[in-house]
């Protein structure tokens, strides 16, 4: 249900609480912070801990009420999923190159990733786009997805906390080097399995976009851990095999610039790729929340086998 809602409407445009959860943490922040790991910690835990708490508490309250916990499921996984946003960000980037509006283009940017569009020309601002859906179909879908199957309310919202302390805090600048180390090494851990299973399910979608998946399991397998990001590079590569182009190469932020390794074989992407990446990120959500769902289900039983083994007992 939450997904269908994400897939229908998308992130609400007003009051939407991961946005609320962001000015929290800001607040929290200028309380604790210090240019040291030690109280990176402490914000991390405290902004992390309160939503898992949180979601803990309310799955216990909605025990015996199953039609309650339905509803907050699906409205908490609504919240942190970004599947349906992610992709019209890519069809709009798309509809600009096409049309060779650089401008416009660079200027739509900023909503998919954090660097500098100033210079880029049209294929590496596809480039750009083709990388950040590759990632973020992990971060914003799978990701969540997985954590919700495993840890239910307390999984979902402790994932997106997590995720959203990791974009606020965990870049390597001068300010966060230290204090944003733990949110940074957090959201790495959390997405050790989500990353691998968002490759490993685009490859098998390489046909959806005139891919091979012998080819893009090649890619994958070469090329994934030659990212500095050791999730990154999962879904980067595995991308770049599926649609036959090259990723990678000089990425210039605000302020800072980095190499990365090249990623597959072909061209650099173009319109076309940024709307096969977009599709692509489409076939891997439906895949991840049937997995998800089953995964779910697979775990309400084996509690509620478990209840009733451990009642039989008591008796």
């Amino acid at each position: 249900m939450g997904y269908a809602l994400d897939a229908a409407f998308g992130d609400p445009r007003r009051f939407h609480p991961v946005a609320g959860f962001g000015q929290a943490a800001t607040a929290l922040e200028r309380r604790l912070y210090a240019p040291r790991r030690r109280a990176g910690a402490a914000f991390t835990a405290a902004a992390v801990g309160v939503p898992v708490l949180a979601g803990a508490g309310v799955a216990a309250l909605t025990r015996r009420h199953p039609v309650a916990r339905a509803a907050l499921v699906a409205t908490a996984t609504w919240a942190v999923l970004g599947g349906r946003t992610l992709r019209r960000e890519a069809a709009v980037m798309a509809g600009h190159l096409e049309h060779r509006d650089v401008v416009a283009a660079r200027g739509r940017l900023n909503h998919l990733c954090g660097r500098d569009p100033s210079a880029l020309d049209a294929p590496e601002l596809a480039r750009a786009t083709v990388e950040s859906v590759a990632e973020n179909t992990s971060d914003a879908v799978v990701a969540p997805l997985l954590w919700g199957a495993l840890a239910g309310l307390p999984g979902l919202l402790g994932y997106r906390a997590a995720n959203t302390l990791d974009a606020m805090v965990g870049h390597r600048s001068t300010r966060y080097a230290r204090f944003g180390a733990p949110a940074a090494r957090l959201d790495d851990a959390l997405n050790l399995l989500p990353s691998r299973l968002t490759g490993a399910l685009t490859v098998a979608a390489a046909p959806l976009v005139g891919g091979r998946v012998g080819e893009a399991l090649r890619v994958w397998r070469r090329d994934r851990n030659d990212h500095p990001s050791p999730n990154a590079g999962q879904c980067e590569a595995a991308t770049a095999g599926a649609l036959g182009v090259r990723l990678g190469g000089r990425n210039v932020y605000f302020g800072r610039t980095e190499s990365r390794p090249f990623l597959g074989d072909g061209p650099r992407p173009s319109a076309v790729h940024v709307r096969g990446a977009a599709r692509l990120s489409g076939a891997v959500g439906t895949a991840a929340v049937l997995l998800a769902a089953g995964a779910a289900l697979a775990r309400s039983r084996a509690g509620g086998l478990f209840g009733a083994r451990s009642g039989g007992g008591a008796r």
